[in-house]
């Protein structure tokens, strides 16, 4: 039997975010016929799905009844900017610390705040105030500890990235591994196709992370990485790496069960994730698949 992925936390938000999201001249007949499908799409939604599947079903139908989907691409650009404007300092801070790879990893995982998907308003003000805490936040000791062992006897690690801007700090990150373990091959793997301001090869080569390390992308548009429907090439490296470190929440829900080495590093940014983990909202969580 298939580990269960769907909740009803997650029904509720998709209806929430979903079943309104039309253009306000919209004809009668097609709202009609959009809220049917969405309602359809979840109607007939397994356990073992995850809510970035469906919300790509609901993408596609929203598509196909209204035209073409919001376009990111301006405000992607605008907080790589943003963040590469502080790339020097915050890179300076790392290199300053007791530990280049934990300090890293917490730039890291703040950066997962720069979501779309599923925080309403994206608060500059508030980001700021997030990466000026970043070297506070806490890491689980024994987890970092057996992740940074890890790293230091693979080969390989596959770094799975999520939105725009928080690449740059994955960047940073990746650095930073690098340095420790220049030994490592390391593989990035991007969304293969534009879906919220989830990063693709644009921002990969945006903020320069293509000429640091070797960078692809996966040929699917779901927010986050489904194994069964990304292309043979990502399958192959996910499946062969000695260590994977994957980012986001769509990640997690997409990835989890799969028997895999892979660490999650996230910020639990919706409630049902603060209530699963019992930490209070925008708590950043690093957790390997195998040890949850």
């Amino acid at each position: 039997m298939k580990n269960i992925k769907l909740n009803e936390e997650c029904i509720h938000c998709i209806i929430s975010k979903y079943l309104k999201d039309y253009p306000e001249n919209a004809a009668y007949e097609k709202r009609i016929e959009y809220i049917q499908d969405v309602l359809a799409i979840l109607a007939a939604a397994k356990p073992y799905e995850s809510a970035p599947e469906l919300v790509e079903r609901v993408s596609l139908v929203r598509e196909r009844v209204f035209g073409a989907p919001k376009d990111f691409t301006a405000i992607k650009k605008r907080f790589n900017a943003l963040v590469m404007s502080l790339e020097d300092e915050i890179y300076g801070e790392i290199t300053n610390s007791d530990n280049i790879i934990k300090t890293a990893l917490k730039y890291s995982m703040i950066g997962n705040y720069i979501d779309f998907g599923v925080v309403e308003n994206v608060d500059e003000k508030r980001l700021m105030e997030f990466l000026d805490k970043a070297p506070e936040i806490e890491i689980r000791e024994d987890e970092f500890t057996q992740f940074e062992t890890e790293l230091g006897n693979a080969q390989s690690l596959v770094f799975l990235t999520d939105n725009c801007g928080e690449v740059v700090l994955d960047k940073l990150l990746i650095k930073a591994i690098c340095s420790r373990f220049p030994n490592l091959n390391v593989e990035v793997i991007v969304r293969g196709l534009p879906v919220l301001n989830d990063a693709t090869m644009d921002d990969a080569k945006q903020v320069g992370l293509d000429s640091m390390v070797s960078v692809t992308d996966n040929g699917c548009g779901i927010a986050g990485t489904c194994l069964d429907r990304i292309s043979a090439d990502s399958r192959e490296k996910i499946d062969t790496a000695d260590v994977i470190l994957a980012k986001g929440q769509g990640n997690f829900e997409t990835l989890r069960f799969c028997e895999k080495n892979v660490y999650y590093a996230f910020m639990c940014k919706c409630k049902m994730f603060a209530d699963k983990f019992g930490v209070p909202q925008y708590t950043g969580m690093f957790i390997n698949d195998l040890r949850i």
